[in-house]
This record gives C-alpha cells, structure tokens and sequence, in this order.
C-alpha cells in the first residue's frame, strides 16, 4: 500500500514537480494547480520504479483523471516529455 505521507513519497512527488517547474506537461497544457505526481510505470507493476523520478510526470488533476485506466496509452509519450528534459 502506497503512504503518500512517507518521507520517501514525499521526496519523490517534489523532485518531479521541481523538474516540471510544477506545472502540467500535458502537451498544451499550462496549468498550475491542483497537480499531481504521475507514475509513468505504474506503482503496483514496476515497485523498483517508484522513487525514479524519471519514472514520474506532473499531471493537473483534470488530465490525471483523463487518463485512468489507460496509463499504458500515455506511457511511451510520457517517458518522451521526461526524457526531453535531461537535455
């Protein structure tokens, strides 16, 4: 069971908002509030991912939501958007 108040949650989700100058990196999207730390490779499936920031993408809660159910679709777009950021 995740425990979003975990130290090592909590370091992970600002690490990713910090290189995503805490905004949506939704193509066209501009938003910043109501954001949320996105697992590319979810955290049920990929447990040795889940503190790799390159493994999270900041989402606003709208696309978030988008998205449930078919996080497989967005993942290889996702690790593009995070990956052009090392750059």
């Amino acid at each position: 069971m995740r425990n979003f108040d975990s130290p090592e949650y909590k370091s992970w989700r600002i690490q990713v908002y910090k290189r995503d100058k805490f905004t949506c990196q939704w193509p066209g999207c501009s938003c910043k509030n109501k954001l949320n730390a996105h697992h590319i490779k979810n955290w049920a499936n990929f447990p040795g991912l889940r503190y790799e920031v390159a493994n999270g993408i900041t989402l606003c809660r709208d696309h978030h939501n988008a998205i449930k159910g078919m996080e497989e679709i967005y993942a290889a777009s996702f690790l593009r958007i995070v990956a052009s950021k090392k750059r």
